[in-house]
This record gives C-alpha cells, structure tokens and sequence, in this order.
C-alpha cells in the first residue's frame, strides 16, 4: 500500500494569487474590520453606559455585537496577516481551531437574528404584554440558551470535520478553513460528515430564517394598520433596512450551506461566504443600532460629556 504522509499545515490560497489584487484587498479589509470593530463596540458601550438603552431590544443588540466582533476576529486578522507577508501556512491545530470558533460562533449569530426578530414582533405586535413575556430571566435564558443550543447543533459535525485524516495535497482553496475545502483534501471518505452538515445547517439556517421571516411578516402586517402616513413610513424604513441584512445574511448562507455535498464549487463558496462573513458583519451595527434615534442621541449625549470633560480639564 502507498504511503500516506500526515498533513502538518494547510496553505490558505485566499482570494487572489495576485500581489497588486492581494494589495488592494489588504487596505479595504482593513477598514472594513476597523469600522465592523468601532461600530460594535460603540454599539456594546452605549448600551452598557446609557440608562435609555437598558431594554430587551439593547440586550440582545449588545450580546450581537459581542458576537459580531468575535466572529470578525475569527477570520479577518489571520487573512489580513496573510495578505500583508504572503505567509499563507497555519497549522493543522489553528485550522480546526478556526473551523470550531467560526461554526460555534456563526450559530450564534443566527439565533440571535432570530431572537431579536421576534423581540421586535413582540414590542410592536403585543405591545401590552412586552414587559411581561420579554423580562430579564427570560432574555437572559434566551441568550444562554443560544449558545448551549448552537454548541450543540455544530460542535457534532465541525468535530467530526475535524478527526479526518488529511494526507495531502494541503492546499485550502478559501481565505479561511471552510468544511467545503477541507473536506476535498481528506483522504477518507466523507459522506457521514456531509449529511451531518447537511442536517445541522439546515435546523440551524432554515429554522431562524421561518421564525425572522413570520416575526417580519407579522410586523408588516401590523404597521399597516397604522393609520399616521408618516408613522408608517418610519417604521418601513426601519424594517426595509433589517429585512436588507436578514436577505443578504440568510440568502448566502443557505446558497452555501444547505446543499447535499460541501465539494465543488470553490469561487462560488468564496463569493458566497465573503458576503456572509464580511460584508454582513460590517452592517449590521450601523443597520440594526446606529441609525436608530436613541442610540444616536446616546452616543451624541456621551461626545459631548466627553468634549465637556476634556475641556475642564486643557
């Protein structure tokens, strides 16, 4: 029988073998990671700091970008690393590591697009009965629940992604350690692990898509009943702008993940993921909380305190 030497590190091809291209990438994905950081962690601090933003809704937004700025840190610094010294090699260790964090941290992210989708249905749909169904314990359950559950629907199949034996060639085609790629260069078979993907996406993706797009449904529905023309002009620009994030969030996610193989189709899968773990990521705090008017009045109230003490003290 040949003989099949381990893999001991993967090279990450990336985007582009171009050093000009690679360049260019480098500059406008480091202000991407610099805004999608800033935004979230205004987001975290104006909640934390402002009186006015201690409700369910800032809860969730809080522990989102939380999230968010966790995610951002999975994929971008290590791609952004590369691009700068064209050292493309991580270890077989940090590959997985990534490969468990992006899976683990990427359920999250779903759960609490749904979570804040149906805080929103119950705020304006059962306003009278928001401060019952949607108190502390229960926000704080939801959340935990979140993770416990997400561990629990991806931690299986990413695992099992991760016990294959990998003997070469070692070249990821991706700009991260995605199953799609990893799984190509497996010398074993594995089907099991692409149904078990197959399974957890699809709970995971399909079941928070039905419940943001009911919640969504149901808020639609309610705004017109109002009968103020400017009220429900407001209050369309501000689903217009989630239900943006919710479609492009979503759309790719189940383009890429809910689909019987995870082989094939490099450039697609690498398209397809860029929007949901980049472009997505820089959004949504400025979508779901800084155009929002009393995130804006915070921050302006928090400037201004800050300018007032830098002056008492020049």
């Amino acid at each position: 029988m040949k003989n099949q030497t381990p893999v001991v590190e993967f090279i990450i091809f990336g985007l582009s073998s171009n050093h000009h291209v690679n360049a260019i990438l480098f500059v406008v994905l480091s202000l991407v990671f610099f805004f999608t950081v800033v935004g979230n962690v205004a987001v975290v601090t104006l909640s934390l700091v402002d009186h006015r933003l201690q409700t369910p809704m800032y809860f969730f937004l809080r522990n989102f970008s939380l999230l968010e700025i966790c995610f951002s840190f999975v994929i971008l610094p290590r791609f952004l690393y590369s691009l700068l010294t064209e050292r493309k090699s991580i270890s077989v260790p940090g590959c997985f590591l990534q490969l468990l964090l992006f899976f683990l941290l990427g359920a999250c992210i779903f759960f609490h697009v749904g979570m804040m989708s149906f805080d929103r249905y119950v705020a304006i749909c059962r306003p009278l009965r928001y401060g019952t169904i949607m108190n502390g314990r229960v926000c704080s359950q939801l959340v935990l629940g979140c993770w416990v559950t997400s561990f629990c629907i991806m931690f299986p199949p990413a695992f099992m992604a991760v016990l294959v034996p990998f003997c070469g060639p070692n070249v990821i085609d991706h700009f991260y350690c995605d199953t799609a790629a990893l799984l190509q260069l497996a010398c074993a078979d594995t089907a099991h692990i692409e149904v078990m993907l197959l399974v957890s996406t699809s709970v995971l993706i399909l079941g928070n898509f039905i419940v943001t797009i009911v919640s969504y449904g149901c808020i639609i529905t309610t705004i017109l009943r109002i009968p103020s023309a400017s009220g429900r002009k407001k209050a369309f620009s501000t689903c217009s702008a989630h239900l943006l994030v919710v479609v492009i969030l979503y759309s790719s996610s189940i383009f890429r993940y809910v689909r019987r193989s995870q082989r094939g189709a490099e450039e697609f899968d690498k398209f397809v993921a860029f929007f949901f773990s980049v472009v997505a990521q820089l959004f949504n705090p400025y979508i779901y909380a800084l155009r929002n008017a009393q995130v804006k009045q915070a921050l302006k109230d928090v400037c201004t305190r800050a300018f007032s003490t830098c002056a008492r003290h020049a």
